[in-house]
């Protein structure tokens, strides 16, 4: 790795910390700005003006808002996002309790998705044209306008009730053997990598048919090389950049499926706490999931840029 490289990993990563401060502001302010009073929700309808005065002053809710954001956010970078409103629990023990439950999610999510994605991806990109190639191209734009708590429903509606195979709700508390594991996440699973294969495979078509017809690719034709060898050989190894945008983009979509998965099979992660929190007002909590799905998210794209810039010398300029 030249310097010239290594200057612009740096920047990439120096953009990725500028645009998370700046969504610590957003993430701050659409917070601070939502209806309802937190002190008010914690205490009833029949809490006294004194009662309510003490509670936003414990909490640091009476200071203005730029102090708040100061103390915020010293906290978050010194890992400890605060207490929770509600019981008043560290938001960091929430948050850990929680999310190996959702990492759990999106591994088995990514694990079967990228494989199968990647697959139909190349293969109809391979077969332009064909009727395969036209199958998947319309089973791919009609399972990405289906929205995700549809496929769920239905995915319920069928394997819960009529079927009775799996359970509607993800049990993960009592997993002993490989299939409770199995049936407990099947449908959460499933539902998150419908849309998720859907996008990844068109991306991934997409990347490898811009390779195909390039002039080196027409020039291993013209010599004879087989198909397989010239799409594993030669074009895949110039898309390893836009399949890595490809699956980071799609992977990136399991921080919003996330949430409405989570919801519907009342799988104990952190979107359903985020969710709760937002019902309880409880803005440590949900200030510090929001910052997490950010993080997340930037991630997952900042890594993609990088693996694009070390596979792709003509990024490097």
């Amino acid at each position: 790795m030249n310097g010239q490289t290594l200057r612009l990993i740096v920047n990439r990563l120096g953009v990725a910390l500028l645009t998370l401060l700046a969504v610590s502001v957003v993430v701050f302010a659409i917070t601070s700005l939502l209806p309802g009073d937190a002190a008010q929700a914690l205490l009833g309808q029949e809490s006294t003006p004194e009662l309510l005065a003490a509670l936003r002053q414990k909490f640091g809710l009476d200071q203005p808002a730029y102090l708040r954001y100061v103390h915020w956010l010293g906290g978050l970078l010194a890992g400890n996002p605060g207490n929770a409103l509600a019981n008043g629990l560290p938001v960091a023990q929430l948050i850990g309790s929680r999310l190996p439950n959702s990492l759990v999610l999106a591994a088995a999510a990514a694990a079967v998705s990228v494989p199968v994605a990647l697959t139909i991806g190349i293969t109809s990109a391979m077969a332009r044209g064909s009727l395969y190639d036209r199958v998947v191209n319309v089973a791919t734009v009609w399972v990405v306008s289906v929205p995700e708590f549809l496929i769920a429903t239905v995915a319920v509606l069928v394997f819960a009730v009529k079927l009775r195979w799996l359970s509607a709700l993800s049990r993960i508390d009592d997993i002993a053997t490989f299939g409770d594991f199995v049936r407990a996440y099947a449908m959460p699973v499933m539902t998150l990598c419908c849309v998720i294969v859907a996008q990844m495979a068109r991306m991934t078509r997409a990347a490898v048919i811009d390779q195909l017809t390039s002039s080196y690719v027409e020039m291993a034709r013209l010599k004879g090389v087989r198909p397989v060898r010239m799409v594993l050989t030669h074009a895949l190894p110039n898309a390893v950049g836009p399949i890595a945008n490809a699956v980071a983009l799609s992977l990136a979509y399991l921080i919003g499926g996330v949430i409405i998965v989570e919801s519907i099979f009342n799988y104990p992660g952190i979107a359903s706490l985020m969710v709760d929190s937002v019902t309880m007002r409880d803005m440590p909590v949900v200030q510090a999931c929001a910052m997490l799905f950010c993080a997340a998210y930037l991630v997952l794209l900042t890594t993609a840029d990088v693996i694009a810039i070390l596979s792709n010398p003509r990024l490097r300029k």
